[in-house]
């Protein structure tokens, strides 16, 4: 499982797709996460500004990353 790492307390769920590198911009994404195609911790989440914070999981797309704070 790819770790996504962040040196922030939380990341919106449409910056996390980017920064991992699962969609090439923030329109994508936003068309994927509304489409239901996103799982956080398991379950479909349709908002965009969803915050991700330390441990979370998600999957799309049959790949799956944690969120990891630096701090």
């Amino acid at each position: 499982m790819q770790e996504l790492n962040i040196q922030t307390e939380f990341i919106v769920l449409g910056q996390a797709l980017k920064l991992a590198g699962l969609v090439d911009s923030g329109s994508l994404a936003k068309i994927v996460i509304q489409n239901g195609e996103v799982l956080v911790n398991g379950e479909i989440e349709t908002r965009r500004g969803k915050k991700l914070y330390n441990g979370d999981r998600v999957s799309f797309l049959d790949r799956e990353f944690i969120i990891k704070n630096e701090d």
